[in-house]
């Protein structure tokens, strides 16, 4: 989700008790019969001579401001029997100078934006919140007080901006099926109005919230007036079917036709069901993959819809990483000595997943997420007479994430998680369950939040670990501060369907910022933090990771962001994890470093990011630093490109490399990493957008002294190893990609893909010869056409009858 509508979540909250509460805001709505046109008109009678909703009130940056009368906006609300409608007109004294760039869906862009905010149970708990900007393009979210907004909900909804000679106005219709609100005769819901004037960064809501006290779901105002509605089926049938081409320089070209259904069900008016059948992901982001050459696996983000749309509860106590599902996994594979694996499956395939979630009346929330995975075989030769056989990699396998979570008091928690992995056959499985809290007090000043995890492993040897932490904050006011502390046993071990690097250790760290909450003569934001960090190794409590940190970030008066940090690491640190081997360590020396960043106003057509950064050594020829700069260029409302460039250099970085009988061989070693991107957009309208995304990264790592680890920690040259660990990675990925929704939550799509990698130990620093090398004999090509067609079962029932 984008920048704008982050800037709208504060810490949740409740209204301390010295604090005298303002009476809410209240709409009354009114019932039409009439047939209401999403045409941006309101020119319906329907719209005349009902309650309106005015008199905002600025959220930021000069918070608990009239609305200048010049930007005065006006909302009215009707209902019908299957939805709510919404009609606004947003006067500005410029139309012309209305911000209102093509994006695709769920992107702001450079616009000028209205949006409504819906608790159907008036609870303050969650919303469902939808956005229109002036070039029509529709954003939704689900926003909660504990999590704040999950940019990945959607839901089928209509909308209509259109510009006038007063400013502009915006229409929408939010069917109830998109909704949750209880079963009752009269309902009372929350509800609040946001608008943002683009050019002038001014944020501004119906009813007032007071930045101080944050908590932006439990101050709403209230919607009355809607009778007698009944909760709709909510089943939706997702039928998909997607063609592929494929080919490469050395392989044939092939196509293949798949097909699937996703489900979508509403269990009642609190839970809802989605389940893929037969799923398809072909269509997913590329990931961008680097050299790695450290002790841990790269992570990557989720890109697969089903695993990052509406997961927001899924999420609790950092245990859940959804790219284990599918991803081939690390299993102990036993092979002759003689033998060697020729053809290792890249991923596994998903049979099939479903999900149950929701949060009811009461503030329980339950989420159920299950997955199963096919059978996938590897196969093995012989290397003395080439003979082949198959061997089982990853067997039948079951994903499941279980989650109970009971807000109360409108601003606190406690919640229970339980993820497993059940291994068909003699393979390891793996339960971990977690116990969470969150509370705050009635002012919301304090928050004391933590939790106990444990994981319980089968396998060849059983193993059990937990994993404890601790962390209080006052978080109110101009200075703020907060401390905590983790505990992490040695065999803790959620890496089945989780994902974590460090274990066997505890610390502790502490954080106290300053801020001002109103814009001053200089600046509209401003910031400064200190902090500190130590983590130590337990069986030996030497340190293995240390830092104080200064960081500052702002916003000036013409909107520029900019902002720098400094860091200090005044302690060797033990690192028992580079050197692969239980119980040995490299010592890492002193260092220092810092960065400084820029960011000037997108509003801008031409805008750039710029961020250099170093680290250096203390007392060695050693240090690491970098930077990014990336230009953008908004040419028009439909047309944007974006260009970036990464350069960082390692210098006499140093790292593991091998293993040779006893002794851990480590390198001295200079890095160098190029990353060029670039990413364009071409949009016909907020329905219709083609897309450009350009990858090339290059990496260089040149040995320059072999050494071998002693057992203190330090480095002892080694003249004999003589094997070429040099690495020279480069990668290319090219997605031109067309969408057209052509009916609501109906998509059709086209991608062209291509993509090469090499690798290889030469060390080659021309550009030029090394990204054509990558050309030859390598890229790969995808063309696909996919189309995605959504079924509303109340629309389907219509249909049927007047059939």
């Amino acid at each position: 989700m984008t920048n704008s509508i982050k800037l709208l979540i504060f810490s949740f909250t409740v209204f301390s008790t010295c604090v005298v509460a303002q009476q809410k805001k209240t709409i009354t709505t009114t019932k039409t019969k009439e047939f209401i046109s999403i045409d941006g008109e309101l020119n319906e009678k329907s719209w005349e001579n009902i309650d309106i909703a005015t008199n905002f009130v600025s959220l930021e940056p000069k918070n608990g401001t009239p609305i200048p009368e010049e930007f005065k906006t006006e909302v009215k609300v009707l209902y019908s029997d299957d939805a709510i409608y919404i009609g606004a007109k947003l006067y500005d004294p410029n139309p012309s100078q209305i911000l209102k760039e093509l994006v695709e869906r769920d992107e702001i862009g450079t616009s000028d934006f209205f949006g409504i905010f819906i608790n159907g149970y008036n609870d303050g708990q969650q919303e469902f919140r939808f956005f229109v900007t002036a070039a029509n393009g529709q954003i939704d979210t689900n926003f909660t007080s504990s999590d704040g907004e999950d940019g990945s909900w959607n839901a089928i909804w209509e909308s209509n901006a259109k510009i006038t000679d007063f400013g502009y106005v915006i229409e929408m219709k939010i069917p109830y099926a998109a909704l949750r609100f209880p079963e009752q005769d009269k309902q009372t819901w929350g509800i609040n109005f946001f608008r943002e004037v683009r050019r002038e960064r001014q944020k501004y809501t119906w009813s007032p919230i007071d930045n101080k006290i944050g908590a932006i779901s439990q101050q709403a105002g209230l919607l009355t007036g809607i009778e007698n509605i009944k909760t709709p089926t909510r089943l939706f049938l997702i039928p998909y079917s997607s063609f592929y081409l494929s080919g490469s320089d050395t392989k044939k070209t092939k196509g293949e036709l798949k097909g699937g259904l996703d489900i979508k069900y509403g269990i009642n008016d609190a839970f809802t069901l989605d389940a893929i059948l037969v799923p398809d992901f072909g269509q997913t982001k590329f990931d961008n993959v680097v050299l790695n050459l450290g002790p841990f696996e790269q992570q990557f983000n989720e890109n697969r819809p089903f695993f990052t749309e509406g997961t927001d509860i899924f999420n609790k106590g950092n245990l859940l990483y959804s790219r284990r599902i599918g991803q081939t996994p690390d299993l102990n594979i036993n092979i002759a000595e003689n033998e060697s694996i020729i053809n290792y499956p890249g991923a596994i395939n998903l049979l099939n997943a479903l999900k149950i979630s929701g949060r009811d009346k009461d503030g329980l929330g339950i989420g159920f997420l299950n997955a199963i995975t096919e059978k996938t075989m590897a196969t093995v030769s012989n290397d003395d007479n080439d003979e082949t056989r198959q061997i089982e990699v990853s067997p039948l396998t079951n994903y499941n994430v279980t989650v109970f979570d009971q807000r109360f008091n409108q601003n606190s928690s406690v919640t229970f998680i339980n993820t497993n992995v059940t291994r068909n056959g003699s393979f390891r499985d793996a339960n971990v369950t977690g116990l969470l809290f969150d509370l705050n007090d009635k002012s919301n000043k304090y928050n004391l939040s933590g939790g106990l995890k444990s994981s319980s492993i089968n396998d060849t040897e059983n193993s059990n670990g937990i994993n404890a932490s601790v962390y209080l904050a006052e978080k109110n006011g101009k200075f703020r501060y907060s401390f905590g502390g983790d505990y992490v046993s040695k065999d803790f071990d959620n890496n089945d369907l989780g994902i974590n690097f460090r274990t066997n250790y505890y610390s502790v760290y502490n954080d106290a910022n300053y801020r001002i909450l109103n814009p001053n003569s200089i600046f509209n934001t401003f910031r400064i933090s200190l902090a500190s960090y130590f983590e130590f190794y337990k069986p030996t409590n030497q340190i293995q990771s240390s830092n104080f940190n200064m960081n500052l970030n702002s916003t000036n008066k013409k909107n520029h962001y900019f902002g720098g940090g400094l860091n200090f690491n005044p302690f060797k640190n033990y690192n028992y994890y580079e050197p692969r081997v239980a119980d040995r360590y490299f010592v890492n020396p002193e260092n220092a470093g810092g960065y400084f960043y820029f960011s000037s106003n997108y509003n801008n057509k031409f805008a750039v990011d710029f961020n250099p950064y170093i680290t250096h050594v203390l007392n060695e020829n050693r240090y690491e630093a970098g930077v990014n700069i990336s230009p953008r260029y908004r040419f028009n409302d439909k047309f944007s490109l974006v260009y970036s460039f990464d350069y960082f250099k390692q210098k006499n970085d140093i790292g593991f490399i091998d293993l040779v009988n006893d002794d851990i061989i480590f390198a001295r070693r200079d890095r160098d990493t190029y990353t060029n991107s670039i990413t364009s957009k071409f949009s016909i309208s907020s329905v219709m957008n083609f897309n450009l995304s350009v990858r090339h990264y290059w990496a260089l790592a040149e040995n320059n002294q072999i050494n071998t680890l002693n057992t203190d920690g330090s480095l002892t040259p080694n003249y004999t190893y003589t094997t070429n660990k040099n690495s020279n990675f480069s990668t290319w990925n090219l997605d031109l990609s067309y969408s057209w929704w052509f009916a609501p939550g109906s998509q059709m799509s086209v991608l062209y893909r291509n993509n090469a990698a090499t690798f290889d130990r030469t060390i080659n620093k021309n550009f030029n010869s090394n990204f054509s090398n990558l050309f030859e004999d390598n890229l790969n090509h995808v063309l696909s056409i996919s189309v995605r067609y959504f079924i509303d079962y109340n629309q389907a029932k219509n249909w049927i009858r007047k059939g």
